[in-house]
């Protein structure tokens, strides 16, 4: 008995390892296309091990000196940015501690009646994924030039103004409310070009160049969207509402608003705005797009005909590929790293060259 566990255990972590290195090398090969340098160097990122730090133990100045970056005096420079693999943990405190809010607000609710505390779990409930998930994402930003004031003013603002333009689509093109492929995919449509509009208009106004700053931009637009989203839908459907839209929360607009946002920085040229014409004339930033419509089409879509197994399977598939992307993503935001860092050294070679030359020639007409 003890040798069929034995070659059990063995046998999936044989498994294991195998899915994980073809999803590493895909991941590796699909980030090298990306990069428009053509860099061949590899970059260590490891599907199991980018979460590891979530279980070591971590000292309180290092959690107070995640915020205090982004502003003049303690954003590194480009030689001093970190392209080892990005090991986020404060974000699983986060969620700790929203979880453990959210739970002293149903004691409050079911123990002692409090029809109080009802506001507070709809808040939190909204807040606790998509925030945490925020919090990742500024975490994995290994530039560290934005700070959590523009974090947060993006959380708000642009989350709002992503549910006004989505609601100024939807005037403009209204949407049947019987359930079929068509109408879920003019939602996809609709929310993602909102999400899109919004995340270039932050990425702009910011003056952002790097893929790990546009992921962050679109995971605080994204995230600030699901909160309010969420928060909208209790109102409608009730209470047990937040315990759904709170599990899916892991895979949907904060995640797809990442990818949007990492797509933005890929699609337009270094330190020039994104454009009308980025918009419809770069396919690396234009796939992206219609990777992350096709996910929120086929997440909306009921299947006509199935149950609750098949959607759950759909939502599964659904945060797979996003999850997926993701990690594409961060892989090609440390390749971009490492790329700059070698021109800067690139740069400095041939200025040393080029003053050695003018040296030289000076000495000649001396």
């Amino acid at each position: 008995m003890k040798n069929k566990k034995n070659f059990g255990k063995n046998f999936l972590t044989l498994v294991w390892t195998g899915v994980r290195r073809n999803y590493e090398n895909l991941d590796d090969n699909i980030a090298r296309r990306l990069d428009e340098n053509e860099n061949k160097s590899g970059v260590e990122i490891h599907l199991s091990k980018m979460f590891s730090a979530v279980f070591t133990h971590h000292t309180k100045d290092e959690a107070d000196r995640l915020f205090i970056v982004g502003t003049k005096q303690t954003t590194p420079s480009l030689a001093r940015v970190s392209s080892r693999p990005v090991k986020p943990w404060f974000f699983s405190r986060v969620f700790v501690v929203l979880a453990l809010s959210f739970t002293m607000l149903m004691l409050l609710l079911n123990v002692f009646k409090s029809d109080k505390a009802i506001p507070g779990l709809i808040f939190i409930g909204s807040l606790a994924v998509p925030f945490s998930l925020l919090m990742m994402f500024f975490e994995i930003n290994v530039y560290q030039n934005i700070s959590i004031r523009q974090v947060m003013i993006t959380f708000l603002v642009g989350g709002i103004l992503s549910l006004l333009v989505t609601m100024s689509f939807y005037i403009a093109l209204p949407i049947k409310t019987h359930e079929s492929i068509t109408a879920a995919l003019l939602v996809g449509v609709v929310e993602e070009l909102a999400k899109c509009v919004v995340v270039i208009i932050f990425v702009n106004s910011y003056k952002l160049n790097y893929i790990f700053n546009g992921m962050l931009i679109g995971a605080a637009i994204g995230a600030g969207f699901s909160v309010f989203e969420s928060s909208g839908y209790v109102s409608e459907y009730g209470l047990a509402t937040i315990f759904v839209r709170s599990f899916q929360a892991i895979g949907t607009h904060t995640i797809w608003a990442a990818i949007i946002g990492g797509a933005v920085i890929l699609g337009k040229a270094r330190k020039k705005p994104f454009t009308v014409r980025d918009f419809f004339t770069n396919p690396r930033f234009f796939v992206f797009l219609i990777l992350i419509i096709a996910l929120h089409t086929f997440w909306d879509w009921d299947i006509p005909g199935t149950g609750i197994m098949v959607s759950l399977t759909q939502e599964f598939i659904d945060v797979v590929i996003g999850w997926f992307a993701i990690f594409v993503l961060i892989d090609a935001g440390l390749r971009e790293v490492k790329t700059l860092q070698g021109q800067i050294i690139i740069n400095k070679s041939e200025s040393k060259i080029l003053r050695r030359v003018i040296r030289r020639r000076k000495g000649v007409k001396n």
